[in-house]
C-alpha cells in the first residue's frame, strides 16, 4: 500500500496487513497517516490524491462560508474516528486552479477520491449522521 506522508508529501510503502496508525515515514520520520484533516493545497493536492492507496474526502471550503465553518467540526470529529480514509480540506481562496480543476460550483462541496478518480461528490452542510452515511454510500461505490 502506497501512503502519502500528511507532513512532508513524501511517497511511502507500507505492507497491506500493517497498521498504518503507526507507521513512520521514511524521510521525515513523523507519523504518515493523519487522523485529523490535512491542508492541501495547488502544490500539494494532485500528489496526495494520485498516490494515496487509502480513500481521500476533500471537503472544499472557504473562510467567508458559514455553512463551511458550521461543518469543520463534524469533519474534523468524523475524520477523528476514521483508521481507514484520509480527510484533507482545500481552501478555494488559496487553490484556485484545483478548485477549477474540481468543478467547484457552491461551498462547501466533499469529493470522495479513490487513487486520483473522484467517486462521489455532495455539495452543502452535513451533519454527522448525514456525514457518515454519505461516506458508507461513497464507500460502496469503490467496487463500481
Amino acid at each position: 500500500m502506497h501512503l502519502v506522508c500528511s507532513h512532508c508529501g513524501a511517497i511511502n510503502r507500507s505492507p497491506d496487513d500493517k497498521d498504518i496508525s503507526a507507521a513512520k515515514c521514511g524521510k521525515c520520520q513523523e507519523p504518515i497517516y493523519s487522523n485529523s484533516p490535512i491542508d492541501l493545497n495547488d502544490n500539494t493536492f494532485y500528489r496526495y490524491i494520485e498516490k494515496n492507496d487509502l480513500p481521500v474526502i476533500v471537503d472544499f471550503w472557504a473562510s467567508w462560508c458559514g455553512p463551511c465553518k458550521a461543518m469543520a467540526p463534524t469533519f474534523e470529529k468524523v475524520a477523528s474516528e476514521s483508521d481507514s480514509i484520509l480527510f484533507a480540506k482545500v481552501n478555494t481562496e488559496n487553490a484556485p486552479s484545483v478548485s477549477a480543476d474540481a468543478v467547484i460550483r457552491s461551498i462547501p462541496t466533499l469529493i470522495f477520491f479513490h487513487k486520483g478518480r473522484e467517486i462521489d461528490r455532495i455539495s452543502g452542510g452535513l451533519g454527522e449522521m448525514q456525514l457518515k452515511q454519505w461516506i458508507m454510500q461513497s464507500i460502496s461505490k469503490l467496487g463500481e
